[in-house]
């Protein structure tokens, strides 16, 4: 035991040194170690696992997205087991994160829930193919068969699935696709039920400026933010750092990050954004500046199959409008709860309001004595 410590220290002692002399002091190693690091803070056991999807889909001649390699592909995946029978939880990240940002909830959510979390295709720990998708529709395939084939390698079923952000919309698709395995939809703070008709006046004068305009040059030429990240090497750290301490310290209802929280989040989401260049490079097919979906999820209310709550924070810039306009068109049911001292991260900015939330949208599938059927007060269903 005492030689494997001595041999894992000096291992990380060399790859330390490794980072020092790299102009982007990353790695896929170090993305895993803060993994692992970040969730030390659950004391919830889990268990990590990359779940081979293959090289492509199975009875195709085809490799995944056109890919010139031969290699399979991994989905970084961890699993939280709760009690026997209890139903089983699927949480997909948002653009520019990963399956550890949803850390400050995998303890609570597992005393209700088996949560499994991960790492799309292209993102996080999880393979990172050349990206080769040329439209709208190739690049939602790359997700949502991705999924798909993973879902299958996890013989998984009838479950909830939870998408933030951009990762609602890939959820969103999927269900459309997919609606037999999917039981309930949690969207939370769900990107593109607007489209470029829904802009603002504010937002269309910015675009027809000169500034506006180098910006939506850049989003069209899929410049990301994680290419600002690697551009600045060894300073990158610097700037996630910055971000992460303005966009988590500070919270109305004393839900602020520790600073512990706050040190390894960064590390852990640095590593992230400072890998190679994959799934982050379907920004422009799927939004047009601004985050306007080109194909908005708005368009296909109407053929919604699963039953879906949607979580807001009160200050997220996604505007829960949109949520409002696509359940006059739904036939299933839907609700749409909004969570006060809390923005796009409600998950992270105010988790006990976030987790009173998603367990009222699923009180259907736990026991009545684990839960109360009445929302945390300062929640409003809208």
């Amino acid at each position: 035991m005492a030689g494997e410590t001595v041999a894992t220290i000096a291992e990380a002692k060399k790859r330390s040194l490794w980072n020092s002399l790299r102009w982007i002091p990353s790695s896929t190693d170090d993305i895993i170690d803060s993994e692992k690091r970040l969730l030390s803070l659950v004391k919830t056991p889990y268990n990590q696992e990359r779940v081979n999807i293959g090289s492509g889909p199975p009875g195709s001649k085809t490799r995944w997205f056109r890919s010139a390699s031969d290699a399979p592909r991994f989905i970084n995946t961890v699993t939280f087991d709760s009690n026997e029978g209890a139903p089983t939880l699927v949480m997909i990240h948002g653009y520019g994160a990963s399956q550890g940002f949803f850390f400050r909830n995998f303890q609570e959510l597992s005393k209700y829930f088996r949560v499994i979390a991960i790492d799309q295709l292209g993102w996080g720990g999880s393979s990172r193919p050349d990206f080769t998708c040329k439209s709208t529709e190739e690049t939602e395939a790359w997700f949502i068969d991705s999924f798909e084939q993973w879902r299958k390698e996890k013989n998984l079923s009838n479950f909830i699935l939870l998408g933030h952000s951009f990762g609602g919309y890939v959820a969103s698709k999927y269900a459309l696709k997919h609606p037999e395995h999917v039981k309930h939809l949690i969207l939370v703070g769900p990107a593109g039920f607007s489209a470029e008709t829904d802009m603002s006046e504010r937002l269309i004068r910015f675009r027809a400026t000169w500034k506006g305009a180098i910006l939506n040059h850049l989003w069209e030429s899929n410049f990301t933010p994680q290419r600002v990240v690697r551009g600045l090497g060894p300073w990158g750290m610097d700037l996630v750092r910055k971000y992460t301490s303005n966009r988590f310290s500070l919270t109305a209802n004393g839900a602020a990050m520790t600073e512990e929280e706050s040190r390894l989040l960064t590390k852990y989401a640095y590593h992230t954004l400072a890998a190679k260049a994959s799934g982050e490079l379907c920004l422009k097919y799927i939004f047009s500046f601004g985050a306007f979906a080109r194909m908005p999820l708005l368009h296909h209310a109407s053929e919604w199959k699963v039953p879906t709550t949607f979580i807001y924070g009160t200050q997220d810039w996604m505007s829960y409008q949109g949520a409002q306009e696509a359940r006059k068109q739904m036939r299933v049911p839907c609700e749409i709860i909004r969570v006060p001292q809390a923005g796009h991260f409600v998950f992270i900015e105010n988790p006990c309001g976030f987790h009173s939330a998603l367990l009222h949208g699923c009180r259907k599938f736990v026991s009545s004595n684990q839960i109360s059927e009445s929302l945390l007060e300062g929640l409003v269903s809208v």
